[in-house]
């Protein structure tokens, strides 16, 4: 209440009045205006003015992690990450994000639809079905393409491949012959 008080002084309303309204003491409020400033209040002015030179030589594009990681290995500030991200949000800092936009497959063919979405077949090998999934390892993405027979709703067929290609399809093709 006292920092309204005082904010109500600043805009040359007399302090008794202030205090009046809003039910606190004069004298209460002369006795917080003597005290000093709390450490935390003097510690958090101190990392956001550090906070805003950070943010400054990025060109403002980094956000509250780095920011947090530049105080601890650069400066070797000990604050935690969320105190960091609190004092940018009040400053009204925000880094620069990048949003992941869609990946456009190289020639992404729409052929004309054979089937006509009927996949209920009466005899096996009349149709086969494919699909290709991608698997994220250690070592990089391995494609798996797999031909599956729509009448038995079986694997015929199977491909492992380190790149996404015709060669995988038509090898998973080729491979029915091993099962």
């Amino acid at each position: 209440m006292y920092s309204l008080v005082r904010e109500l002084a600043d805009d040359h309303i007399p302090v008794a009045v202030a205090c009046r309204v809003l039910e606190v003491s004069t004298s209460g409020y002369y006795d917080w205006l003597g005290r000093p400033e709390p450490p935390r209040e003097l510690r958090n002015k101190e990392l956001t003015k550090m906070i805003h030179e950070i943010h400054a030589e990025s060109r403002g594009s980094y956000g509250s992690p780095r920011v947090h990681a530049e105080l601890r290995l650069g400066l070797g500030e000990t604050v935690n990450r969320k105190r960091v991200e609190r004092l940018m949000r009040a400053a009204g800092l925000q880094g620069i994000y990048r949003r992941k936009g869609r990946r456009n497959l190289v020639n992404q063919a729409t052929e004309e639809d054979l089937v006509q979405r009927r996949f209920d077949v009466q005899a096996p090998d009349r149709l086969w079905l494919t699909d290709i999934t991608e698997h994220p390892t250690g070592e990089g993405k391995v494609y798996c393409a797999a031909v599956m027979d729509a009448y038995s709703r079986r694997i015929i067929g199977w491909s492992i491949d380190a790149s996404q290609n015709t060669e995988l399809v038509t090898n998973a093709q080729s491979s029915r012959s091993h099962l």
